[in-house]
């Protein structure tokens, strides 16, 4: 895949971003009228998610047929040259809840890397972007991950799923309340993950993490000069673990807070 299908495929990725944020926001605009179903423990899907990610499916297909496609929702095809991967709604609580904090996440993968990531938080209009080897921005802005050196010098964000264990998350807060650190969780993992690349936070940690809820976020902090555990080869495309996040400096003592056994 040579630059002129990635720029190809990277202007359609922010047509259609615009598109299905904009499609998001008009359901959170009415959610007394959604259909909400259970897909387990602090688990919930609505119409609103299913939509979302079948417009941003079908525009895509129409354009790159030969792609392939991996969603929260609407399930993944292996098959093509590269593969979109989709969060339709990601913090899909916060978003029932009428909450802020959630996105709409659109991340493409090529030969085993990542390519561009966008995010999009349609309640605020904040718009996160970057493309391998060309910087990341928000808004439009060069942004860049903190300088902290210590746990002292900001915020941890910390995820929790319900597919991890309780003892898990508490050695992690344990460890980072242990050493100075101050915390902060919200419902989408996908932002909390670009918090730190325009430095607002200076980590993340999570045991269990699916591929469509982090890997755009992880290319915008990669591109914004931060630094993560390899989510995409340990994992791939369509995959679940752990992931730590950072600025450089305190990678290697914000992943010593996660415990070696889940």
């Amino acid at each position: 895949m040579d630059d002129a299908d990635i720029d190809a495929r990277f202007a359609i990725a922010a047509s259609v971003m615009a598109e299905a944020a904009a499609l998001a926001l008009q359901y959170n605009q009415r959610l007394e009228t959604l259909t909400i179903e259970s897909k387990g423990p602090q688990d919930l899907v609505s119409e609103a998610d299913r939509e979302v990610e079948l417009l941003i499916r079908e525009r895509i297909g129409v354009h790159f047929p030969e792609d392939d496609f991996v969603g929260e929702e609407l399930g993944s095809k292996f098959d093509g040259v590269g593969v979109w991967v989709v969060d339709p709604i990601d913090g899909t609580q916060d978003f029932l809840l009428g909450f802020p904090t959630w996105c709409v996440s659109i991340a493409f993968v090529a030969n085993d890397e990542l390519v561009f990531g966008l995010i999009t938080s349609p309640v605020t209009g904040d718009r996160y972007a970057a493309r391998k080897g060309e910087g990341a921005t928000w808004n439009g802005q060069v942004i860049s991950a903190s300088p902290a050196t210590s746990l002292k010098d900001g915020v941890t964000s910390v995820g929790y799923s319900t597919k991890s264990t309780p003892y898990d998350l508490a050695h992690i807060l344990d460890g980072l309340t242990t050493a100075g650190g101050v915390l902060r969780s919200v419902g989408s993992g996908a932002l909390m993950i670009v918090w730190v690349a325009t430095g607002q936070c200076i980590g993340y940690v999570e045991m269990y993490i699916n591929a469509w809820d982090c890997l755009a976020a992880l290319c915008i902090v990669k591109e914004a000069g931060g630094r993560s555990n390899d989510f995409l080869a340990e994992n791939g495309p369509a995959g679940n673990g752990r992931i730590v996040v950072a600025a450089p400096a305190l990678y290697t003592e914000l992943e010593s807070l996660l415990p070696t056994k889940s």
